[in-house]
């Protein structure tokens, strides 16, 4: 056994030289867990640095758990001043590459949402979710987009300046129409929002597609021996494109925070308005497209995948029971905190609190997930990374319970401001959240990152991330629409009205979704909440969490995290037995 594992050892080892890298991300989780944060590495011949270095040590054996990742102290460390000056162009370029896709991003899976609530019901919001999707099922299309390409343009930018040019164009067009779009969402109910969430679903799996393409290219891009650093531009570039069109934006985009800190004279609009920062945008897109076609040259290659060999791959790894089971993990871990992460910031918008308010607390938030990012990865070297997992998942339950009393105890006082001992609560329950949120990916990512079997590990990585994300988009249109069939409300028509005015509210009727909320209020009615649907979805969810991990996925991950590496390889010797 001793010699079949060496040598096992050794031409796999002998493989990974010949295998492009893909950096893991572990200390990367900054960003909605809708978003991958760390490399994700789409052709057949990818692989990890770490990985290789493992497989080259003496003491490695396929009988042996998933190893802890090396010390720091033997890490090659280098400083962004010591790169050459080749690298240091290239990383900037994929900072400005993933930062473009980090706007649209960012607009539609946390501004949007927000702006679209006032006039809609949180099942029609659920519907406008259903755009985020394409981010997470481009596994399908990934060897398309890394088998299919111009010599004459370059593998990456056949792909890169066309996609760019369509998303450019497609920002303008709705920069100039988005304002009829979201009105005819509201007025229309469920057909306008149906035909306003394709327009943004197009424009996310545009960058989905750029995503594939950006990632490929940031492999070649970057010296095999700095490229870690093609990771840090991917979680700077997307990072700093989400916080711009998220936290930035709605701030800038409330009238309260331009008339208390910027205009003498109050006004009903913002200082950027959606449509003006789609066009903007927009044009940016284009100026990025025609200086990367002009300035930036691609080495010309004449290597492909086959798109049949990536999906042979993929089926191999899916056969594995163990690939079955965490994939089963995936799936219905994040059921537990879904109505908090999808309706919470929703609901307290709904009973006052403001966008600027909201705003202010992901600026607050944003430092506290960078740091967590980078500490979650030490810990998940400690104390193993599917231990701080559980933790965490544990930690993320209790903060759903936190969220849903923060909600609650909403001062009732319209038309007030929010009290600071309130706004202290709001923060604290937030950062609660996203801290065991970004925990949570970052040891999961550090999970994948060992157990992934180097000679077909970019096809590995891609799989268990794009599951992994799936688990926590595909819940949340469900959960959505659970919240409005919960809830229950009447509209209660005047006692009294001025006199010469007739209400046009007869009798009472249901008020339950926003648009007849809206009417009610108009005609001088009360809307009285008799079964708040959000509290009871959430209260679900949380009991469905809590029930799964301590009776399945508890018991799971610590038998997935004892298991040899053995056990998650796909290889001819494998598959002869």
């Amino acid at each position: 056994m001793k010699r079949k594992n060496g040598s096992i050892r050794k031409r796999a080892s002998r493989q990974s030289l010949n295998l492009q890298t893909g950096s893991n991300g572990l200390a990367n989780g900054s960003m909605d867990s809708n978003i991958e944060m760390r490399k994700k590495g789409v052709s057949l011949e990818s692989t990890s640095t770490h990985t290789s270095r493992v497989l080259g040590q003496s003491t490695f054996s396929l009988d042996d758990a998933p190893p802890t990742p090396l010390p720091s102290g033997e890490a090659v460390s280098t400083s962004f001043n010591d790169l050459p000056a080749s690298d240091k162009r290239n990383f900037l370029l994929l900072c400005v590459l993933y930062f473009l896709q980090g706007v649209p991003m960012g607009l539609a899976m946390g501004s949007v949402p927000f702006l679209l609530k006032p006039n809609l019901s949180y099942g029609q919001i659920g519907v406008f979710s259903l755009a985020s999707y394409p981010y997470s099922l481009k596994l399908l299309w990934s060897p398309i987009v890394d088998a299919v390409w111009s010599q004459r343009f370059g593998r990456r930018k056949s792909w890169i300046m066309p996609i760019q040019t369509i998303s450019g164009l497609a920002m303008v067009y709705l920069g100039k129409h988005i304002g009829n779009m979201m009105t005819a969402a509201a007025d229309k109910g469920g057909d306008g929002v149906w035909n306003f969430t394709k327009w943004w679903f197009f424009l996310v799996f545009l960058c989905a597609t750029q995503d594939i393409a950006v990632d490929g290219w940031a492999i070649s891009l970057i010296s095999p021996q700095n490229i870690a650093f093609a990771s840090t531009a991917q979680t700077v570039g997307l990072t700093a494109g989400h916080f711009l069109s998220y936290t930035v934006f709605l701030a800038f985009n409330s009238p309260h925070f331009a008339n208390t800190w910027f205009r003498s004279t109050p006004s009903e609009v913002g200082l950027i308005t959606l449509g003006g920062y789609l066009k903007f945008w927009g044009w940016a897109y284009l100026l990025v497209t025609i200086g990367l076609a002009v300035l930036k040259k691609e080495e010309k290659s004449n290597e492909r995948d086959g798109i049949v060999e990536v999906y042979k791959s993929m089926w191999k790894i899916l056969k594995l029971s163990n690939i079955q089971t965490i994939i089963i993990i995936h799936l219905i871990a994040k059921i537990g905190f879904q109505a908090n992460e999808a309706v919470t910031s929703l609901k307290l918008i709904d009973k006052g609190f403001g966008q600027d308010n909201m705003a202010l607390v992901v600026l607050i938030d944003f430092p506290f997930e960078l740091a967590l990012g980078y500490y979650a990865g030490k810990w998940s070297t400690e104390y193993t990374p599917m231990r701080l997992w559980c933790w965490s998942f544990i930690g993320r339950l209790a903060a759903a319970v936190l969220a849903q009393a923060v909600v609650m105890i909403y001062p009732s006082s319209p038309g007030s401001a929010v009290p600071g001992w309130y706004m202290v609560a709001v923060i604290g329950e937030h950062l609660l959240s996203t801290s065991m949120n970004t925990i949570m990916f970052v040891a999961c990512s550090a999970f994948h990152a060992k157990i992934s079997d180097p000679t077909i590990g970019g096809t590995y990585m891609t799989l268990l991330a794009t599951v992994s994300n799936l688990g926590g988009t595909f819940p949340k249109f469900f959960v959505l629409k659970l919240v409005d069939t919960l809830h229950r409300a009447t509209c209660i028509p005047p006692s009294k009205t001025p006199e010469g005015l007739k209400s046009p509210l007869i009798s009472p009727f249901s008020c339950a979704i926003e648009s007849d909320k809206s009417r009610c209020i108009a005609g001088g009615g009360t809307c009285r909440v008799d079964r708040d649907g959000f509290y009871l979805t959430n209260i679900l969810c949380v009991a469905v969490g809590a029930l799964t991990f301590w009776f399945f996925i508890r018991g799971a991950v610590t038998k997935l995290q004892r298991l040899p590496l053995r056990a998650w390889r796909v290889t001819p010797e494998r598959e002869s037995r």
